[in-house]
């Protein structure tokens, strides 16, 4: 292989895999200086992997394409592994608090779709959910709900993970959780 094309192969090899970036928010905002007021501005993007990765970042700047960019490379930077069920929903209810914004994320059976609204629905399409119900109560403000998501998704954990510090494994994790699922219908339809 000549030299020019190891180096090709090499850049080739350490390019990311495609990444979902979602814009969720572009605020203006003001510095108010001696001379008056100096505009700029603020944006919030969420960036996944589709496959159990996301991230989310904000940035600020005098041009939206700079603040864009500066977000979009914090999101990169502070990226966090999901573990979902099947690849497609989450392992267990959970709920998230950040500030005034609380969410309650429940994990949905196959072809439920996202039912969430604005910006958690861009984190779930970023880290690749497919059924999910999610709601926010209190604040609807864009960053204290992606906060507050993010805050839920870091406290989610998979039955392998419970199983190992249980010192059990993964199939008596998995059927506690359908024997409680079933008992729960039993006892609504009574």
């Amino acid at each position: 292989m000549a030299r020019g094309q190891q180096s090709e192969q090499k850049r080739i090899d350490r390019e990311e895999p495609e990444l979902i970036e979602r814009l969720v928010g572009i605020n203006r905002v003001a510095k108010v200086v001696k001379g008056g007021r100096r505009f700029g501005f603020a944006a919030l993007v969420i960036v996944g992997d589709g496959k159990g990765k996301v991230g989310y970042g904000h940035g600020k700047a005098k041009e939206v394409p700079e603040a864009i960019k500066k977000a979009t490379d914090q999101a990169k930077r502070k990226m966090i592994h999901v573990p979902l069920r099947e690849g497609r929903t989450l392992h267990h209810d959970v709920h998230g608090k950040d500030g005034a914004g609380k969410v309650f994320l429940r994990s949905a059976p196959p072809g439920k779709g996202i039912i969430a609204g604005g910006p958690m629905r861009a984190v779930f399409e970023a880290l690749g959910v497919q059924d999910v119900v999610a709601k926010a109560i209190g604040s609807n403000n864009p960053y204290s709900m992606v906060n507050a998501t993010f805050a839920a998704l870091e406290n989610m954990q998979s039955p392998r993970n419970i199983a190992s510090r249980r010192n059990k494994k993964v199939g008596e994790i998995v059927s506690n959780r359908e024997e409680q699922a079933i008992s729960g219908i039993v006892e609504d339809d009574a």
